[in-house]
């Protein structure tokens, strides 16, 4: 359920039918309200008490507030990063990123289904560099957030037309940890992710 949430499954204020979650995992009730519960929690479903559950819908100022709110933490993950990172994590991002690059002339779609996919594991990447698993959850459970308000935005794909300028700043943040430029990896990390206020509000 969380993968097909981040995937843009359903969208922002969709009900979740449960009978058609069960049916689709093969699964009883129990692990379906269960999991429920967990995302509940995560503020990535909205339960309605005697009604069953939907994905939430945030209003525009309060996913800007988020934005701002990861922007800044992200850049303070990313400055440890460049403190700490080994050449084997570098040489995972600039593969990551390569192949990120490799998709620029696919179709939308697809160009958006596989810059998805990558970016979490280029800043899963950059989580590791940090070496602090508090860091590395909570850092996870941002991106959880960040994708779901994307995906859920009701806009189509709105990645899809912008990840050729994310491949740059990707370059960008590499040379900034390569170069263990903490001024550098935070400025360059805060660009990356704060545009998607204005991404979101076109």
């Amino acid at each position: 359920m969380r993968e097909r949430l981040l995937a843009g499954r359903w969208s922002a204020s969709e009900p979740i039918l449960i009978e058609e979650v069960k049916s689709e995992f093969g699964v009883s009730k129990q692990p379906v309200m269960d999991a429920i519960r967990r995302l509940s929690a995560a503020g990535l479903l909205e339960v309605i008490p005697q009604v069953g559950c939907r994905v939430p819908s945030y209003p525009p100022n309060e996913a800007a507030d988020f934005f701002r709110l990861f922007a800044a933490a992200e850049s303070e993950v990313t400055s440890i990063a460049a403190s700490r990172a080994t050449q084997f994590e570098l040489d995972r991002l600039i593969a990551i990123n390569r192949r990120i690059g490799e998709s620029l002339d696919d179709s939308p779609d697809h160009r958006a289904t596989v810059y998805m996919t990558l970016n979490r594991e280029f800043h899963g990447t950059i989580q590791d560099m940090c070496r602090s698993p508090i860091l590395g959850r909570t850092s996870s459970q941002m991106w959880d957030m960040c994708d779901l308000l994307i995906m859920t935005a009701g806009r189509g794909n709105p990645i899809a037309g912008e990840v050729r300028d994310r491949y740059v700043e990707h370059e960008r943040i590499i040379d900034a940890l390569r170069d263990r430029d903490e001024a550098a990896a935070r400025l360059e990390m805060h660009a990356h992710i704060i545009r998607n206020v204005p991404m979101l509000a076109s």
